[in-house]
């Protein structure tokens, strides 16, 4: 894969998480849904092709303003992911030559390494996470979970410890799946999963597309460099 396509990739389906995300806004108040409704008009001029260079400014100074807006990126790490992959597409686009392009793409698969690798460290040096109660806390006390059904899980701490190590184990040991291509591939569908599970289980749909769209750049990266 080149530079070039795994630029454009990401491009798309950056474009269509922040359809989706936009879409969730359409029936609040008329200043919000004209926020939104130009955010989705220069999503679809991305995901066509139309001057993608302009396009990817546009969308990331209505970032800024949506920053500005909204006290920050208000849904937290997807907003933060998302509004990162949208820097590094644009500043790719404006750089002078292909290596510097490949610096911008590479910064991008550099910090989702990072942000599966630190979110592993973080759960490891916490004890509630090693002993699985921050799960059962999740399952038992949060407002995510979708059905009441699900909070009974709570009360299968032997499966929830389970859970929370695999959980760990995988995010610390997810650089080593650069080695190949193919553990590279089945780490990627592995997380992929688990942003799916996540959404369907907890709501959290925005991290699900957020990351997947920045897939591609990981994947460039590893051919890079291996």
């Amino acid at each position: 894969m080149s530079v070039d396509a795994a630029i454009r990739i990401t491009e798309v389906l950056l474009a269509c998480a922040f359809l989706q995300q936009s879409a969730e806004h359409m029936r609040s108040g008329r200043d919000e849904r004209v926020l939104h409704a130009t955010r989705i008009a220069l999503c679809l001029l991305l995901v066509v092709g139309l001057w993608p260079q302009w396009t990817l400014l546009a969308l990331l100074l209505l970032s800024l303003v949506m920053l500005r807006r909204y006290d920050g990126p208000y849904n937290g790490g997807s907003d933060r992911m998302g509004l990162l992959a949208l820097f590094c597409l644009c500043a790719a686009h404006f750089m002078p030559s292909a290596r510097w392009r490949e610096y911008m793409l590479g910064y991008l698969a550099a910090q989702l390494v990072l942000s599966y690798f630190l979110s592993g460290w973080v759960k490891v040096v916490n004890p509630e996470w090693r002993s699985g109660r921050a799960l059962r806390d999740v399952f038992q006390f949060s407002a995510y979970p979708v059905s009441e059904d699900l909070r009974r899980l709570a009360h299968r701490p032997r499966l929830l410890l389970g859970a929370s190590w695999a959980v760990i184990a995988f995010e610390l040991a997810f650089p080593l799946a650069l080695i190949t291509q193919v553990t590279l591939i089945a780490a990627l569908g592995v997380a992929a999963l688990f942003h799916l599970a996540n959404a369907c289980l907890f709501g959290l749909n925005r991290f699900f597309w957020t990351w997947i769209a920045t897939y591609p750049a990981l994947l460039w990266l590893q051919h890079r460099l291996f």
